[in-house]
């Protein structure tokens, strides 16, 4: 199985990285939204794509999505956010990708914009505090990543 492991840098890199046993095992493949230097295990295995907030780039970003969904054929997406996680989430629903969708730790008591767009996107949707549950009632609560 392939993953596609979709992210913004920083905190929500950290984050997703956190799920690395989960998903270290299976090929996968991260994608970008800013360039970083990358540790040594993503080397040769990492996309960089325009970085969008909620502008005309967001097109572009699914140009991207579709190209690198194409082009690697993953089995699942797996994001914890921010903004690539949405077209990611769009293009994997046209090619029929499941996409796992965590929202983010930093989200205590309420949601963030790409959680609640990613509520209604994604086949599996995860919290990490339960006074999120009121806004996400058919999500699951998780616990902290980190």
């Amino acid at each position: 199985m392939k993953v596609c492991i979709v992210s913004s840098c920083g905190g929500h890199l950290t984050e997703v990285r956190a799920l690395k046993p989960a998903f270290s095992a299976h090929e996968h493949f991260y994608v970008l939204n800013d360039r970083i230097a990358l540790s040594d295990d993503m080397r040769d295995r990492t996309y960089f794509i325009r970085h969008s907030e909620r502008d005309w780039l967001f097109v572009l970003n699914l140009w991207e999505a579709w190209k690198i969904l194409r082009r690697e054929r993953p089995r699942l997406i797996l994001s914890t956010g921010a903004g690539p996680a949405v077209p990611f989430a769009l293009v994997g629903k046209v090619l029929r990708i499941p996409n796992i969708f965590i929202e983010t730790l930093t989200r205590v008591t309420r949601p963030s914009l790409t959680g609640r767009i990613m509520y209604r996107l994604a086949d599996r949707f995860f919290y990490q505090w339960r006074a999120l549950q009121e806004f996400f009632p058919d999500g699951v609560y998780g616990g902290p990543l980190v």
